[in-house]
Order: C-alpha cells, then structure tokens, then sequence
C-alpha cells in the first residue's frame, strides 16, 4: 500500500512539473502567461460576447462593441486563462443534453428533491405545441448549461393527471429554485410569465430570479452595518461593481452554496463617497472580497483565479468543503492508488487483472467502512471546535500560491482528460518497466503465461480449501484432526482427495541443508596438487565451498521436474560409495589419503549437523553411506537422507518421512526434548 501511496504522489509530482513545463513553452511561444491580463480593446466583438456569455451578462440591447466593452471591464479584470477556457467551452458546449421526464416521480426526485440547484423545464401540455421551439430550446440548453443549470422536457402525455393538479393546462417553462438560504432547504417552482419567448429574454428571467437570492447592498450606511455584522456564516464573499445586478455565474453560486458561503453583492454605480471602501480595503472596481474570519482575501490576485462558475467554484470548495467533497476526494485518490497494482504486479496479464479487482473491492470496501464512523463522529455536538479548527486550517493552506497552482492545475487536466490518461498510463508503463527490471536483478521468477498461472492459482486454491498446511513458517504442534473433527469426515467424503492430497512444495524450501564433512580428513585439493591437472582441482575446492544460491536453484529444479524419471541417488551429485562397504565413509577416507590419520580423526563432524537431527551414516531411501562433501537434508522428525533422494521422495507425493511417516511439512518436537521426557517418566 505504501508503496502505491508513493507512486500516486509521484505521479502527482510529474503533473505539476509537466503543467509548468506546457506554461513554459506558451511563453517561449507567444510571450504571455496564464494569469496576464488581456485588453478587452484587442479583441473581436466575438469573443467579447463568449466572455459575456460565460460570465452570464446580458448584451442584447449593446449593439457596438464599445458598449460590450465596458460591460466586460465592469464585470471584472480579464486574463488569458480565462479567454482560453471560454473559447474552449464555447466549443464543448455543443453537446449538451436535455432530460425527458418520464412522470411524476422521476420529475420528484431529479427536480423537487433537488435542494442544491436550479432546473428549467418546460412543460408540453396534451395535444399542444411545445412553448419554445426546437431550435431555440437547444440554445436555451446551451446557454444555461454554462451555469449549472439543468434542463428537461416534461411531455404531460405522459401522466395527465398530475399536469391537471399542478395546473399545467397549456405549455410553458418551470424553473425550480431553493426557497430558503438553508442548506437542503424547500424547492419552489416559479413560471415564466413573459410574453416574448426568446432566449435571451428567457435567460433574464431566470437570472433575475436567481440574482433575487442575493443580498445586495445599495448604500455605504447599509455596508458598514453588514460589514461589522457576525452571523452564523464564516466566509462571506462581497462583489463590489458598477452592474445593474450579479453576473449570472454569482447568482448560481449563491444557489450550489446555500448554508455554507453568503454572497452579497454590491452596488456603487450611484456612490459618491468611497473612502469607507478604502477604509476597508476595497481600492479597485470591480472587486471580489471574500471575508473570512482569519481576514480578508482578495479573489484574482492568484494563478487560476479566473471570473468564470468553475474557477470560483473550485476556489470555495477548497475553502468550505462539503462531506461528499471530501469522500469524493478520497474516493478518486484510493481507486488512482489501487489502479497502480495494474502496473505493480508482474507475471500473467490474467494475473494483473485479478489483483487489480481484487485490490480496487478490498480498497474501496475499506473506504466505506472507515468513512462510516467518521460521518458518525462529525453528528457529536462535542467535536464543533475541531471541525473549526479544520476549517481554518484549510483556509489557511488553501488561501496560498501552491494551492492556487493546484487548482489551476485542477482544472487545466479536468479539462482535458485526454491528457491525464495518457500521462497516467505512462507513469504506469514506467513504473512496469523498472518492476520488471528490478525482478530480473534479483532474480525472482514470475509466471508469463496466463495459463501456467491460472494452474497454480487452481493448485494454490485447492491446496488450501483441502489441506490449508502449506509450509514450515508456522506450524501447530497438534494436529488439525484433533481440533476439527468435522475436517476429517469432509476429506472422507471424497476419497480420491484422500488418497492423493494437494499439498503445496513451498516448505521444501525452509528444511535444514548442510554438507556431510568427517574429521582429519585431507581436502582433496592438497592431495591432487601433483597428480590430477587444474580442472580437477577446481571441482575439489567448489565440493567443498558450500554455496546457498546454487543449493537452491538444484533444489528449485528438482521440486519442478518430473518425480517418474528417477527414484534413486545419483551418485555424481552426492558421491555414494559401495552400499556393502563395512567400513565407515571416513575411515575409507583416510586409508585413501594416507596411513597416518587416526581412527579419532576420521569420524563424522557431527558439530556442523543442525540440532534436532539425528545421527546417522546411511541415507535409507537409497541405502546409501554418506560421503565426505555429500549434499544432506533434514526433515521436521530429525531424519537425514541424501538431498537429491528425499527432494525426489517429496517430489512424488509422498509427504512424510521414509522411516518414521511422519508428515514432511509439519514441525515435531526435537528428539532430544522427547528423549529427556521419557527419561524423567518413572519406571
């Protein structure tokens, strides 16, 4: 987990270099950056009506450009970030849709229970025309849709009954708002009552309605009163202009933010004395305010502080987050976490898709679960001054120019989602590429063929569903048997799985293995000095150097192959001497290399065999005596044989011990504790 954790927040590193390199070449390009100001005198009369549009001001009656002009620069300072957002949502807003209600219900839950937003429906009476037509609905759809603001078709064929008791007996438009300025507050339906139906007459219908929300302050007397006024709002965000009333993305807003953020709006176009507005701070016009305890915050100053509805929506979301922000948040953030085991895991692509489901379930069912309590714990009236707390920090942190970066940033990939799957799917690749690099260093075999994978994913799950002992990590000194009877008769009632159970060969790895070494032995290497050539003196002294990583890869190699080819010793690996020889391996040993070694020398080094294993000379399963550099293994109950002998044993099936039977994968007592427990017994 951790280490996804660390991928995600490098991934989130490339992000922020990659955006200020893009920044880097527009200005290498054209010379301007993001956050400079444009003169509304350089641009067309096209462009100024998309950014009076996006910022939802009404121009139908400025027919020169000089007046939509002035409407611009009284609205607010522009900057290139925001012509380009503007023009790029000009073009995506092409395929907006609109929704159909079915009936009653579907209107209720989309529309009335809606305490949040705002809805324009127009309503299609039996056997009438709709009230706008086509054409001019689909560019109401997209004018609106700029702001928030939902659409839909109620056709009143559809349910009849409830157009008669609302009293929709001809076509028209509904638009719903909150009644109230409390959070999840009631829904009013208001109808338009106009009579010239276009769609910009339409569009300051609904603006008005929406503007109606906003407490707006006409005189410097009532300024000062709301100014020094504590309420139960924290964040208060003024908007000082010289407009007839809010631009239509404040309005909207006001509505997303209802109980959380109190929009005033302020107007000065009738002022003649402004120094209380200096007094407080307010030096330019048009100006964004937002008041908060800590101080006062001027909007616009920061990268990506635009005047458009995402741009400051994103600014007060960071500012007073609700609970679904932030489960939101961690949800996108542990489901980019868990995505990475896609790119993490190596072997199989079957393999790579099963630990990604399996992570993405155990992830998000660990979110919800821990997200469950804390909705429980932010109910308790106690933790009001923590959540305070909180809230003040994120102010604090997210009122800084890092933070402005990472909203711009924010929006600039939201934007173009394109891009950050690509650039997702890349750091993916990259972090593949050096998994598997670092996999090839060390050595470490992974499974590259989907259906060699999915047999040992069948082995594994059978081998644990039948007989869950899997290797010698941890093993209970009593049986299985003994704890659970009812395990005993389930394997009886399927006998084929009692006589041949699947038990995995992990444990072969963790059984002790050493080499069988005799005492005042000369080594070989001395004694060939004169009469054998290099290569043999070679072989001599690798006999004698025990090696951990060749001793694992034979016995990698014989766990894997196949148990038929052979069942006995091979005695060019262990160097088995005549199995009727009547003297000890040692003893031919020394009379080999010499007369002046003593019988005392020639015995067995018994020091470096592992405790617990018994003492012995001759492997039983090829009854053979065991030869100065043989390679040995012990099993659990103290038994020793040849290594290639028992590895083959094991290999077969046959998960016990040659002599005693007693299972090869389970731990027993030392025979020296047993033989110190039997010695205590009184006769």
């Amino acid at each position: 987990m951790w280490l996804k954790l660390f991928f995600l927040l490098l991934y989130f590193l490339v992000l922020f270099v990659l955006a200020r390199f893009f920044e880097a070449i527009v200005w290498y390009e054209t010379g301007i950056f993001a956050t400079q100001l444009v003169d509304p005198v350089a641009l067309s009369f096209k462009k100024l009506k998309t950014i009076l549009e996006c910022r939802g001001l009404g121009y139908s009656g400025l027919p020169e450009k000089k007046d939509v002009r002035e409407l611009v620069e009284k609205s607010g300072d522009l900057m290139e970030g925001e012509l380009y957002s503007a023009l790029k949502e000009e073009e995506a807003s092409e395929s907006v849709s609109s929704t159909n209600f079915s009936g009653e219900m579907h209107f209720y839950e989309l529309v009335e229970d809606t305490k949040d937003g705002i809805w324009l429906v127009q309503v299609i009476a039996n056997d009438r025309s709709p009230l706008v037509g086509k054409i001019h609905w689909e560019k109401m759809v997209k004018k609106v849709s700029r702001f928030g603001i939902r659409t839909g078709t109620f056709n009143c064929s559809s349910d009849p009954r409830y157009c008669r008791r609302r009293g929709w007996v001809r076509s028209t438009l509904i638009m719903s708002v909150p009644q109230t300025s409390t959070s999840k507050g009631k829904v009013m339906l208001k109808e338009y009552s106009g009579r010239k139906i276009e769609v910009e007459h339409i569009f300051k219908w609904i603006t008005a309605h929406a503007a109606s929300r906003i407490k707006t302050i006409y005189n410097v007397e009532h300024l000062k009163e709301e100014w020094n006024k504590s309420d139960q709002y924290w964040i208060k965000i003024y908007l000082f202009a010289k407009l007839d009333q809010p631009p239509a993305f404040f309005s909207a807003l006001s509505i997303k933010f209802t109980g959380r953020v109190e929009f005033i709006f302020v107007n000065v176009e009738n002022w003649d004395n402004r120094s209380y507005m200096t007094d407080i701070g307010v030096y330019n016009m048009p100006s964004y305010i937002l008041r908060t305890p800590e101080g006062i915050y001027r909007y616009g100053n920061h990268t990506g502080e635009f005047i458009s509805l995402q741009a400051m929506d994103s600014f007060l979301r960071s500012l007073q987050p609700e609970v679904n922000d932030l489960f939101v948040l961690s949800l996108v953030l542990v489901n980019l976490m868990a995505w990475m085991d896609l790119f993490i895991t190596q072997g199989a692509t079957i393999k790579r898709f099963v630990v990604l489901i399996s992570t993405l379930g155990t992830y998000n069912s660990l979110l919800i679960i821990s997200w469950l309590p804390v909705l429980g714990f932010l109910q308790l009236p106690y933790l009001d001054s923590f959540y305070e707390y909180s809230l003040r920090l994120l102010r604090y942190s997210n009122t800084t120019t890092l933070a402005s970066w990472v909203r711009a940033d924010w929006m600039f990939y939201s934007s173009h989602p394109a891009l950050f799957l690509s650039t997702y799917l890349g750091h993916g690749l990259l972090i593949d590429y050096f998994e598997k690099k670092r996999r090839r260093s060390s050595n470490d075999e992974v499974n590259a063929n989907n259906l060699e994978w999915l047999s040992s994913l069948w082995d594994w799950y059978t081998s644990y569903l039948f007989h869950p002992i899997a290797s010698l990590q941890n093993f209970p000194v009593e049986s299985d048997w003994d704890e659970d009877p009812d395990l005993f008769l389930e394997r009886l009632a399927f006998p084929d799985l009692w006589l041949h159970p699947l038990i995995p060969t992990d444990y072969i790895k963790n059984l002790p293995m050493w080499r069988f070494k005799c005492l005042g032995v000369q080594s070989e290497e001395e004694l060939s000095e004169s009469s054998q050539d290099t290569e043999n003196d070679s072989d001599s002294d690798n006999m004698d150097t025990f090696n951990n990583k060749d001793v694992f890869e034979d016995k990698q190699s014989i766990v894997h192959s196949s148990p038929g080819r052979a069942s006995h010793c091979d005695a060019g690996a262990c160097s088995c001497a005549n199995k009727y020889c009547q003297t000890s391996p040692c003893e031919r040993k020394g009379r080999s290399y010499g007369s002046h070694n003593t019988n005392e020398d020639m015995e067995p080094d018994w020091l470096t065999w592992p405790a617990g294993t018994l003492h012995c000379t001759e492997c039983v399963v090829c009854l053979e005596n065991f030869e100065n550099g043989c390679l040995l293994m012990g099993l659990p109950c103290g038994h020793v044989f040849h290594q290639n002998c028992i590895i083959m044993w094991l290999a077969g099936g046959r998960h016990c011990c040659p002599v005693c039977r007693w299972p090869s994968y389970k731990k027993k007592q030392p025979y020296a504790q047993q033989q110190l427990l039997s010695d205590d017994v009184p006769s």
